[in-house]
């Protein structure tokens, strides 16, 4: 008996402990954008802003540049998704359904591009960018963005496609279909917890994405947000508020999003990991 009350104990006990350890940060984050300046600079913590005010997210999206680089985040972040999951979803049918020499070795390849790390590339990547006079630039932060998930994106949708009894594809062609329309009628619809998952993991990498525009995009007019939080603290002194506001606004979009799909998500990445 008491190792069954253990054995249901510990589990939870290290559940709240990881919980209160990853939601903590973002809690104080929030409440310190949401206190006034006296509140912050406190030697006394204050642990929920009871005076709550909205001067500082005023001056955070009242700062330079602040809305052109909002368009900039969204505009790179939203095609760089979108082109990912158009390549990925025929890369992952042709992974898929058919068979070819080297197909093996394509998914291998596929698998080890995920697991490498971007940064050893950024002066390869420079170089190659600035020989083609595109520096300062979203096109190539674009592109390059949509291959840094494009790996994972195939290798989830493949799984999705797997999936999908064959018999299903091969009556909506025998009923006149195309193997086109098979594909996008019968095998698309049944991908949307595959889509929603490579979509939010495709959105986190590219709007947090930091080392490349650094490099690439000098002019702030052409910069993304992320590099902007970095310097907003340094333009603005020791106004916490602000830097607070201005990060609390850089996560409620990967907030909301997580928020709406975190269950699709997680249950399209781990069924597309197991399928195929």
């Amino acid at each position: 008996m008491k190792r069954s009350v253990f054995g249901r104990l510990w589990p939870n006990a290290t559940a709240v402990v990881l919980f209160v350890g990853f939601v903590f940060p973002v809690y104080w984050m929030f409440a310190t954008a949401f206190k006034p300046t006296g509140d912050i600079i406190t030697e006394d913590p204050v642990w929920f802003p009871y005076h709550a005010t909205v001067s500082h997210f005023d001056k955070a999206v009242h700062a330079d540049h602040f809305w052109t680089l909002v368009a900039n985040s969204v505009i790179v972040t939203v095609s760089s998704v979108l082109i990912s999951l158009v390549i990925a979803l025929f890369a992952s049918f042709a992974l898929a359904r058919m068979r070819f020499k080297g197909r093996r070795g394509l998914i291998v390849t596929f698998m080890l591009a995920q697991m490498a790390p971007w940064e050893v590339m950024i002066i390869a990547i420079y170089m190659l960018v600035r020989d083609n006079d595109m520096l300062d630039s979203l096109v190539p932060l674009t592109a390059f963005y949509a291959m840094m998930v494009l790996p994972l994106t195939i290798l989830t949708l493949r799984g999705y496609v797997s999936a999908v009894p064959k018999e299903l594809e091969e009556s909506a062609m025998v009923d006149g279909c195309t193997r086109l329309q098979a594909f996008i009628k019968v095998i698309f619809p049944l991908l949307a917890p595959g889509l929603m998952a490579t979509s939010l993991f495709g959105f986190i990498t590219a709007w947090n994405e930091f080392p490349l525009v650094l490099i690439l995009n000098k002019d702030i007019e052409k910069q993304t947000l992320p590099l902007w939080i970095s310097q907003f603290q340094t333009a603005f002194g020791d106004d916490w508020g602000a830097t607070m506001a201005a990060s609390s606004l850089f996560a409620l979009p990967i907030l909301i999003l997580f928020i709406f799909l975190q269950r699709k998500a997680v249950s399209g990445l781990t069924d597309g990991a197991v399928k195929g």
